[in-house]
């Protein structure tokens, strides 16, 4: 990698940073609204005590220095008052920095001139990765919390992303036209924390339908067949298999 290129990737490492900064400034430790009680009662339903914790918006280094604060801790009393402790789990509903060069950079192809697709784009940062580290020409987010609309509105408008970055406030199931011409479309945790097991299937069910161009990619986590697993949905056409690709990264 030249100096130039080099330079350019650290300085959008930086203007990431910047972003997440900015959000964490506008939510709360745990990154979750109180208008996601369905979300809540689900990480609260866990097998092992599970907290949320953002990964874009707190990196290792970051959630140690909160450990050492009495901020936040990984580990959880198994019987309360003694040192008999566990580790706690944690989950995100968002890719880390890593994560989203990992996607742009090596996961998919070259995106110049197409169109991709986040849905449930909550904080927006698959779109911001995607405007800094891909030529992608358009970046749709699909966010149905109007909480999370604003804040992705206040980001693309501070660091003037607004040229390539649309969010919708809208439910995915409304959005047809959208997913038959879309490239690229990436699902992270999307459906499993939000909707009850008939409005997945829906959605599934809706998406396999209409994600149909040729050549299309779909990224998701978890993997397809994980997400489909317990629920009551037609198996995707073999059609649908052979034309997108599927990855996990956890």
């Amino acid at each position: 990698m030249g100096d130039f290129d080099e330079f350019t990737q650290d300085n959008n490492d930086s203007i990431l940073k910047n972003i997440a900064d900015d959000l964490r400034n506008c939510l709360p430790l745990e990154t979750m609204l109180f208008s996601e009680r369905l979300a809540l009662q689900k990480i609260q339903q866990r097998p092992e005590p599970t907290v949320h914790v953002d990964a874009f918006l707190y990196d290792e280094d970051f959630i140690d220095s909160l450990c050492e604060e009495g901020k936040m801790s990984r580990n959880y009393c198994m019987v309360c008052g003694s040192h008999q402790t566990a580790p706690l789990g944690f989950i995100s509903h968002s890719f880390s920095l890593m994560e989203l060069k990992f996607i742009y950079h090596h996961v998919l192809p070259d995106l110049s001139g197409k169109l991709l697709v986040d849905v449930g784009s909550r904080l927006g940062t698959v779109l911001y990765g995607g405007y800094l580290y891909s030529s992608a020409l358009q970046l749709y987010g699909v966010e149905l919390n109007g909480d999370f609309c604003q804040l992705q509105e206040m980001i693309i408008k501070k660091y003037q992303f607004t040229d390539r970055i649309k969010v919708l406030h809208a439910d995915i199931c409304t959005q047809d036209a959208l997913l038959q011409n879309a490239d690229v479309v990436i699902m992270n945790n999307v459906f499993e924390y939000f909707l009850d097991e008939v409005e997945q299937a829906r959605a599934w069910e809706y998406i396999s339908h209409n994600v149909r161009k040729q050549g299309s990619l779909l990224v998701t986590v978890p993997s397809i067949e994980e997400s489909l697993s317990g629920l009551q949905v037609c198996k995707p056409s073999q059609h649908f298999y052979c034309q997108h690709f599927y990855s996990t990264f956890f």
